[in-house]
């Protein structure tokens, strides 16, 4: 038996271990009696472990199962409020060298493409991000030392931070590269990044390495070592997740919560954020070509857990999904959208013509970043902009800490307002504007603290009055 605060993540995330852990679930799964007792240990709001979340998981009775929808959205109301969270993905280049069967960017497609953007088309697009109102990108790469060397990626968020158009700014830069050495991983935290981002795609080796047949990321253990050797490298802000659809749900699932596990048991901290993506079409990749395919309550149910079991994760869903998918996620447990997304290289400076092909898969969102927040806010959440925790060292155990003892609502719930008032003033259409303030006048009233609520107010005063910009606590 292993240590598992020094077990690497391919021993603890082990093949037997998921094998019994859906096996134990399978014959639990009418348990009333534990089934209750889980959901009281998890009404505890401190997380599950993936035995019993796999239990949950597979849960038939309807009661309980109603149960545990409401508990999600107790816990995402509890640990985030209602701040839903704005990114945008900028491709650099789908440049690879890898044969994923899954993806359209592997090295055997010639019908897609390839386009690599320079440090001048980057600053287009940035500034076109800007002027929609972003603030906080993913940087997206296709694996290739030659076309996207580390100094690529280096160059390009050196590129990025330092534009400033009119009242325009990208305060953080997420990355999601293939996995590297500590040495790279090093020169990424040198440079600034906010969370790493790295989808171990399935976390049954032998389906990962059927679907990576060819290229570096046909080394299983390498992959699923990366978001170790990027701690041990300093970035304590990492985001995992699974292309669901690639092996059964059961197996991901576990997966995915034992990789969380390993994470907190070996640096005392997890992910940063979990993302949910499915298989969505792409140039020569069909969906229906996957066995293993995720029906809209199945997916419902992972997010709802998910949450429970990791109430203190940011989670991501993209515009991957429609609309209606995306609200039912919301409510579930999901906070942070990306909104007005393109996953062609480049596209916002100028919109990427049909023939030219580059996008790695379809959307199922198509609206704009406006079109979003005037969508958020009618729902009643607040769309936030905020990145004050990173620029303020509030990273890691840092930021977890606070979110574990419920103490981050006292930065974040004026910071998001904050930053939605900035979004209002420089980007935001008179509609927009209406709905934003009366729901920014609204949540000031319910800030608790009464120094934090007096001086956010004084704060959204001069943004408008004096035209300052760029306030957090």
């Amino acid at each position: 038996m292993y240590n598992k605060a020094s077990a690497k993540a391919e021993e603890f995330i082990n093949h037997e271990e998921i094998l019994k852990t859906i096996e134990y679930a399978e014959e639990n799964k009418n348990n009333k009696e534990l089934l209750r007792e889980i959901l009281e240990k998890a009404k505890l709001e401190k997380g599950l472990n993936h035995r019993d979340a796999s239990v949950l998981l597979l849960s038939e009775d309807e009661e309980i199962n109603q149960e545990m929808y409401a508990l999600a959205r107790k816990i995402k109301e509890d640990h985030y409020g209602s701040r839903i969270v704005l990114f945008a993905p900028l491709y650099l280049s789908n440049y690879c060298i890898n044969g994923c069967v899954y993806c359209p960017y592997h090295a055997k497609n010639k019908n897609i493409r390839r386009k690599k953007l320079t440090q001048d088309e980057i600053r287009q697009e940035v500034i076109a991000l800007q002027d929609m109102g972003h603030k906080r990108l993913a940087l997206e790469l296709g694996e290739d030392p030659v076309n996207n060397p580390i100094d690529y990626v280096l160059e390009s968020i050196d590129t990025i931070y330092s534009i400033k158009h009119e009242n325009g700014q990208i305060r953080r830069v997420n990355v999601n590269i293939a996995a590297t050495t500590v040495e790279n991983y090093k020169k990424l935290k040198d440079a600034g990044i906010g969370t790493y981002i790295l989808f171990q795609e399935t976390y049954n080796k032998k389906s990962y390495e059927e679907l990576h047949p060819t290229g570096p990321k046909h080394n299983y253990d390498y992959h699923t070592e990366a978001m170790d050797r990027a701690m041990e490298a300093g970035i304590d802000d990492v985001g995992i997740g699974v292309l669901f659809g690639l092996e059964t749900y059961k197996y991901e699932f576990a997966g995915l919560l034992m990789h969380a596990e390993h994470l907190e048991a070996r640096f005392g901290v997890g992910p940063h954020t979990i993302s949910v993506p499915r298989i969505q079409p792409g140039d020569d990749i069909d969906p229906s070509d996957f066995k293993n395919q995720l029906a809209d309550d199945i997916f419902e149910k992972l997010i709802a857990l998910i949450r429970i079991s990791v109430p203190y994760t940011g989670m991501i869903i993209s515009t991957r999904e429609s609309q209606k998918v995306r609200e039912r996620a919301l409510e579930l447990g999901v906070s942070q959208i990306s909104g007005g997304s393109r996953t062609s290289v480049g596209g916002y400076a100028e919109e990427e013509k049909k023939e030219d092909n580059s996008a790695q898969f379809e959307l199922a969102d198509n609206r704009t970043l406006e079109e979003i927040v005037d969508w958020l806010i009618e729902l009643g959440y607040i769309p936030s902009f905020c990145t004050a925790c990173y620029r303020e060292g509030r990273t890691g155990d840092r930021f977890m800490q606070l979110c574990k003892s419920g103490q981050i609502l006292n930065c974040c719930q004026p910071n998001a307002l904050m930053t939605l008032k900035e979004y209002l003033l420089d980007y935001g259409s008179d509609i927009s504007k209406d709905l934003g303030q009366k729901l920014i006048d609204e949540e000031l009233q319910k800030i608790p603290n009464e120094i934090v609520k007096r001086k956010a107010k004084e704060y959204i005063e001069e943004m408008e009055t004096v035209g300052k910009r760029d306030f957090r606590f």
